[in-house]
C-alpha cells in the first residue's frame, strides 16, 4: 500500500547539472503546461473518483521528476498504480466496494475500502492482490527493458521488485501485515523486529522518519490489543442523526421538547443472514411518544448498552416542521475478534506458502536484476 521514494542530495555548487536531473525550472514548465490545459483538468474533475486519481498521477510524477529522469517518475508511478489495481479487482472478486487510487507524493498510493473484510481470509486476499499483480508488472518491465536495453525500464522493474518486496513486511498498514492475519498473527512479531532492522538500513532520513512512524503505530496498536486492553471491557460511542417530520405534533398541540433534552430511547436489534446487508447489525429507535422510528446499522456486532436521545433541534422546512433528533449509541464489540482471525488450517496453509513464494520470487529478481548488469 506504502512505498518510498529515496532522496537525493542537493547540493549549493554552480556546475553543470548530471544528465538524467530534471532542473526545477523544467519540471515547472512541465506543470505550467499541464495547468495551461485548462478544459482537460476540468474535464477530468467531472469524472468524478478516476478524475482525482489521474490528477493525483500527475502530481506525483511532477513530484517524482525532481529526484530522477521523468522517464523513470513515469514508469514507477505505472508500477504504483499496477500494484493498486491489484487490491481493487481482489476486492471486487470479494463484492468489496473501493475507490479508485489516490497517489501520495513519496509515500506511493492508497485505496479506501467502503466496507470492511469480514475475516482474516478476506483481508488477506485483498492484502496479496497489491504485490502479485505488482511483481507481474515489475516482471513485464523487466522483461521489456532487457529486450529493448532500456537502463530506464529495467531500474523501474528494479524499484518494483523493492518496493512490493518492503510492502511484504508484516506490518500493518503494509500487505504483509494484513497477509499475515490468515497466515499466523506471530509473524507481527518478527515484523516488530524486522522493521526496525529495516530502518536501521534505510539510507535516506526522510524515509527513515516515515517508515519508523508506521513502525511504531503498528507497535503501539499491537500492545493496546494484545497487552494493555486485553481482558478490559470495551465501551464505545457511536451518534446518529434522524430528521423526523412532526407537523402532526404542532396539529395535536404536544409541547414539543427544548433543544437540551434527553431521554433513554427504547430500541430493538437484529443482523441479517444475508443480502446487501448481510453480517451488519440494525438497531431499531422507539420515542413512543411522539411516534418516532429510526434505524441505524453500528460499524460492528456489539451488545447495546444504552441508547439516548442527546439533543433535539426545531427545524421549519419547505416541507414542514421537522425535528432534528441527535441519538448516541453506547455498545461493547462482541467477543469476535478471535472469531476474525479463525481461518481453517488449508487456507492458512495456501497463503502462507503464496506469501513466501511471492517473498522469495521478489528477491530472486532483484538479485536477477544485478546479473543482468543493465542498469549502473
Amino acid at each position: 500500500m506504502m512505498k518510498y521514494g529515496r532522496r537525493g542530495d542537493h547540493r549549493l555548487e554552480e556546475k553543470k547539472k548530471p544528465a538524467g536531473k530534471k532542473s526545477p525550472l523544467a519540471i515547472g514548465g512541465f506543470i505550467a503546461v499541464l495547468l495551461s490545459q485548462g478544459k482537460l483538468l476540468l474535464g477530468l474533475l467531472k469524472l468524478g473518483k478516476v478524475g482525482g486519481a489521474i490528477i493525483s498521477m500527475f502530481i506525483t510524477i511532477w513530484a517524482y521528476a525532481y529526484l530522477a529522469p521523468l522517464p523513470f517518475a513515469i514508469g514507477i508511478v505505472l508500477m504504483i498504480l499496477i500494484h493498486e489495481l491489484g487490491h481493487v479487482f481482489a476486492a471486487k472478486i470479494k463484492g468489496l466496494p473501493v475507490s479508485a487510487p489516490v497517489f501520495i507524493p513519496f509515500l506511493g498510493a492508497l485505496i479506501t475500502m467502503k466496507k470492511n473484510p469480514s475475516d482474516a481470509a478476506t483481508e488477506a486476499f485483498i492484502g496479496i492482490g497489491g504485490p502479485i499483480l505488482g511483481t507481474v508488472g515489475g516482471v513485464a518491465a523487466f522483461g521489456l527493458g532487457v529486450y529493448i536495453n532500456s537502463p530506464v525500464i529495467v531500474s523501474v522493474a528494479y524499484a518494483a521488485f523493492y518496493l512490493n518486496l518492503i510492502n511484504l513486511l508484516p506490518i500493518h498498514p503494509l500487505d504483509g501485515g494484513r497477509i499475515s492475519t490468515a497466515v499466523t498473527r506471530w509473524l507481527w512479531i518478527l515484523g516488530l523486529i524486522g522493521g526496525l532492522v529495516f530502518i536501521y538500513y534505510i539510507n535516506s532520513r526522510v524515509s527513515q522518519l516515515i517508515f519508523f512512524v508506521i513502525w511504531a503505530m503498528f507497535a503501539w496498536d499491537l500492545y493496546k490489543k494484545f497487552v494493555k486492553y486485553r481482558n478490559r471491557e470495551e465501551i464505545l460511542s457511536v451518534s446518529t442523526r434522524f430528521d423526523f417530520r412532526a407537523d402532526h405534533l404542532l396539529q395535536q398541540g404536544y409541547i414539543i421538547p427544548g433543544e437540551n433534552h434527553t431521554r433513554d430511547l427504547e430500541y430493538t436489534t437484529y443482523s441479517d443472514l444475508q443480502g446487501p446487508g448481510e453480517s451488519r447489525q440494525t438497531i431499531v429507535l422507539y420515542w413512543q411518544g411522539i411516534g418516532f422510528e429510526g434505524h441505524a446499522l453500528l460499524p460492528q456486532q456489539s451488545i447495546i448498552k444504552r441508547v439516548q436521545l442527546t439533543k433535539v433541534e426545531r427545524m421549519q422546512k419547505e416541507t414542514g416542521f421537522y425535528l432534528g433528533l441527535q441519538v448516541k449509541v453506547d455498545y461493547t464489540p462482541l467477543g469476535i475478534q478471535e472469531l476474525y482471525y479463525e481461518v481453517p488450517a488449508k487456507t492458512r496453509w495456501k497463503f502462507g506458502i503464496a506469501y513466501l513464494a511471492l517473498v522469495l520470487f521478489l528477491l530472486y529478481m532483484i538479485r536477477l536484476v544485478h546479473q543482468v548488469g543493465i542498469i549502473d
